[in-house]
């Protein structure tokens, strides 16, 4: 296919907007208004039409198990988990699947995993499979590696025999093998099934107001509103994340809550409505947001303890009434904070409590405090929390994005960092439940506007 060359073409106009915008939409499609170079309207339009491929549904559910493999610790066993990457055309390993950790045991029985079509592209692209034993720090030491593809591991489980490990560099093979204990090809709904017929994404959103952010009148506090127009951390993680869920939220009214401030009554408060009223806490919109968190930096004076437990319990207790009422309906709670929490096994215990629930959590760390502690909520390290009481998340519902260091990376930005976890997270919910997608309830109405020519 013959490129064209750009910069013989002539421009005719540009338009800008969210993919939300457009998989929200009836049948997918969303009329936009063209703008010059200038950024001034022109009398033209551009319809965009979205459209999900059907390979994109099938995926494969697989168990593993290993035998013999080889132990790392001193004064136990080692504690395995699986980790499965997509190999890219430059050898990078790309994480798309972890299983849980096994603890104190050199042969494993994970439960299964999925794959999807998206994740490991064809069945003939390699794959990299790793073993680690687990270490709380992050610095899990690797038990054995092996490359193969989709189509290697479901030839492995007809013929019920096992794979070799290998060390890091692929020179010496182990004792360790893997087995595949079922292999099974299926389809199954996509995150756009559901929003199609009508499930929503609930934003909620919660802002951290203790003293550590420094005096709001001073240029250096980290909620300071220049009257430049230019935001801060916390308008810039609140504008970026509501700009995209917002479409998926029919009414668009929003909880909003602030923690960690001295009210003007005097006393303390780990959770109280940001738009000062005492019996709803919703604001329309992501301006409604701006405007209450503006208002409440001149309302209120910054205080602590910065605890994190009141807002989980506050979001769990809408998303648990919902779901007596329904099940199309998905919680996101946004927490912006910008140090250590002191409640740190009182949030465990509300995270685990609010895994059973339609709820995901989003936190995002601002400014330069060592978020060390932060990252044992997120359970991307392969180990699901626990509460006090000994029991285990039912799933992992958070995902932790410290800022600076994400915009230091310059890779990805902080939204796609924040949302990236957001659809399995949902996914997984709904089909760990048995929720499945119903037709879409608009599907008699007529569209806004004819849908392209079938080509």
């Amino acid at each position: 296919m013959q490129m064209l060359n750009l910069a013989q073409q002539d421009f005719l106009g540009e338009a800008f907007c969210n993919l939300s915008e457009i998989v929200t939409k009836f049948n997918h499609s969303l009329t936009l208004n063209l703008r010059n170079g200038s950024g001034h309207a022109l009398q033209d339009t551009m319809t965009v039409h979205a459209e999900e491929t059907a390979s994109s549904r099938m995926a494969v559910e697989m168990t593993f198990h290993c035998l013999n493999l080889d132990n790392k610790d001193t004064f136990s066993k080692s504690d395995p988990f699986l980790r499965v990457s997509r190999l890219s055309e430059s050898a990078v390993a790309i994480p798309i699947c972890k299983t849980e950790v096994i603890n104190n045991n050199l042969n494993p029985v994970w439960r299964p995993i999925t794959l999807t079509s998206q994740q490991y592209s064809s069945r003939d692209d390699p794959l990299l499979l790793e073993c680690f034993d687990f270490d709380a720090s992050g610095n899990h030491e690797l038990m054995g590696a092996l490359q193969t593809t989709i189509a290697q591991l479901e030839n492995l489980y007809k013929s019920k025999a096992g794979a070799n490990f290998y060390s890091r560099k692929g020179q010496k093979k182990l004792k360790g093998q893997l087995f595949l204990d079922t292999f099974q090809e299926k389809v199954q709904h996509t995150f756009l099934d559901y929003i199609s017929s009508g499930f929503e994404l609930n934003f909620m959103v919660a802002v951290d107001f203790t003293a550590s952010n420094g005096d709001p009148r001073t240029p250096q506090s980290l909620h300071y509103i220049d009257p430049s127009g230019r935001l801060n951390s916390y308008q810039q993680a609140i504008l970026g994340v509501s700009e995209v869920l917002q479409f998926y939220d029919k009414d668009r009214r929003f909880p909003a809550w602030g923690f960690g401030a001295r009210m003007p009554q005097g006393s303390v408060s780990h959770c109280f409505n940001l738009n000062a009223s005492t019996n709803d806490c919703e604001v329309v919109g992501f301006e409604g947001i701006m405007s209450a968190y503006s208002s409440t930096l001149y309302s209120v004076s910054l205080s602590g303890p910065t605890l994190f437990g009141p807002v989980i319990n506050k979001a769990a207790e809408i998303a648990s009434h919902s779901a007596q009422y329904g099940n199309n309906r998905y919680f996101v709670l946004l927490i912006i904070t910008d140090g250590v929490i002191t409640d740190e096994q009182e949030t465990k215990d509300s995270i685990v409590r609010a895994s059973d629930l339609p709820l995901s959590i989003l936190i995002v760390g601002v400014g330069g405090a060592d978020f060390t502690q932060m990252r044992t909520l997120d359970a991307d390290l392969g180990k699901r929390l626990q509460s006090s009481t000994g029991r285990v998340a039912t799933r992992d519902i958070v995902q932790f994005v410290p800022m600076r260091e994400v915009q230091a990376g310059g890779q990805v930005t902080v939204v796609q960092s924040l949302l990236e976890e957001l659809p399995g997270q949902f996914l997984e919910y709904m089909r760990t439940r048995g929720i499945k997608p119903q037709p879409p309830q608009h599907a008699s109405a007529p569209p806004a506007y004819p849908p392209p020519p079938q080509l």
